[in-house]
């Protein structure tokens, strides 16, 4: 993990959002709202529906998906006191290692803006409603699309698979497209993602910063993306093969911070704790899919893994100006779900919860370094279960 020097960055992590399966194969940040207790759909919230921007001129640049189509993303202007603010949201989505799996993602969303939604609803961190989202809802709005499979990080192809890797161009092209289209203004910034978004944002966020005049206050919003390089459940670090394969594959090393590989090695980002491929025998299946039927040693590895984890943000989290919410919830992507973003059975952490946290940090109303009791302590979670 890098330090960003100078810059203002917020953690959102459930302990166990990253504990019980590798989430190269698994979107988490597409599950339907019925897959939580308590919610019965999206609807239940009567969202404002944004509609799709392609990018024009993206192409012509090399900015384009997988497949090679043109990147996009979804924008709903700010008014008023927010006219001015702007807050990014990176779209999550795994990872693809592989020319056979990044081929397959030439037929979802995650590879091709032909898959994707052409209007989406706006929940959690990116409501236009103050009682669901109090201190950004009348900011500048955007979700920027996820097609390229490396975190907005790679600059490559394949000719002969007729594959493009090319999320950092496509990240340049949306920041300037954005740029033109107002953002240059802004007085107030936040750059925001979930998971392998979560990731592009600690990986883009000196560029983002960049973007802008000193007089603007700019700060970055990590959720669910910090991925810790932890022993997994065979004992190994099974995924480095797999990250190591993202990085090689997508040219992903050349955009990376060079205050993380002056001293890391470029593939060394993140892993997971239980994926199949060290699980052989199914053993942690189970309890991949429902918290409660983690046995006892089942749930003490993952103490031992929070453990490391607390261990492992110490440095960062002795700065002033960073912050962190770190709940002990099976939980992911806490910020775009309004359940949990706000609402009045959000997970709380100290009578807290996420939203008014996010808030006090930007705003530099108090500091937030929010750590949880640790799992099965905390009644408010809203755990995630599988069928």
């Amino acid at each position: 993990m890098r330090k960003l020097m100078g810059l203002w960055v917020l953690f959102i992590y459930g302990f166990a959002s990253k504990c019980v399966d590798g989430f190269e194969y698994l979107n988490l940040t597409e599950l339907p709202f019925e897959s939580f207790p308590g919610v019965s759909a999206v609807s239940a919230y009567n969202p404002v529906i944004v509609g799709l921007t392609l990018i024009q001129g993206a192409a012509s640049k090399g900015a384009v998906c997988l497949d090679g189509t043109s990147p996009g993303y979804h924008l709903d202007h700010g008014y008023g006191s927010g006219a001015h603010s702007w807050l990014i949201q990176l779209e999550g989505g795994g990872w693809c290692d592989s020319v056979q799996s990044c081929v397959y993602r030439k037929t979802t969303r995650h590879g091709s803006s032909t898959y994707m939604e052409k209007q989406i609803p706006f929940t959690g961190i990116l409501s236009n409603k103050a009682k669901e989202n109090p201190d950004f809802f009348n900011w500048n709005r955007v979700k920027l699309r996820y097609c390229d499979g490396a975190s907005f990080a790679g600059d490559g192809e394949d000719k002969a698979a007729e594959l493009e890797f090319r999320g950092q161009r496509i990240w340049s092209a949306a920041m300037e497209d954005l740029m033109s289209k107002g953002m240059n203004n802004a007085n107030q910034a936040l750059l925001s993602g979930c998971s392998a978004g979560g990731l592009a944002s600690i990986l883009h966020c000196d560029e983002f910063r960049d973007l802008f005049p000193r007089s603007t206050k700019v700060k970055c919003l990590s959720d669910a993306g910090l991925f810790l390089d932890a022993a997994d459940v065979s004992g190994g670090h099974t995924l480095r093969t797999f990250f190591g394969g993202v990085v090689s594959l997508q040219g992903v090393q050349k955009n990376l911070p060079s205050t993380c590989t002056n001293h890391l090695d470029p593939t060394s980002v993140q892993s997971s704790l239980a994926p199949t491929s060290a699980d052989p025998s199914g053993y942690w299946h189970d309890c991949r899919l429902n918290h409660e039927h983690c046995s006892e040693a089942q749930i003490l590895f993952l103490q031992v893994f929070r453990n490391h984890m607390l261990t492992a943000i110490k440095g960062f989290s002795m700065a002033n100006q960073n912050g962190l919410f770190i709940n002990s919830c099976f939980a992911h992507c806490q910020t775009e779900r309004q359940h949990t973003w706000f609402a009045d059975d959000s997970p709380l952490i100290g009578n807290k919860g996420i939203a008014l946290s996010v808030g006090d940090w930007y705003f530099d109303r108090e500091g937030v370094k929010a750590i949880d009791c640790p799992y099965p302590c905390d009644k408010t979670c809203h755990h995630l279960v599988f069928k």
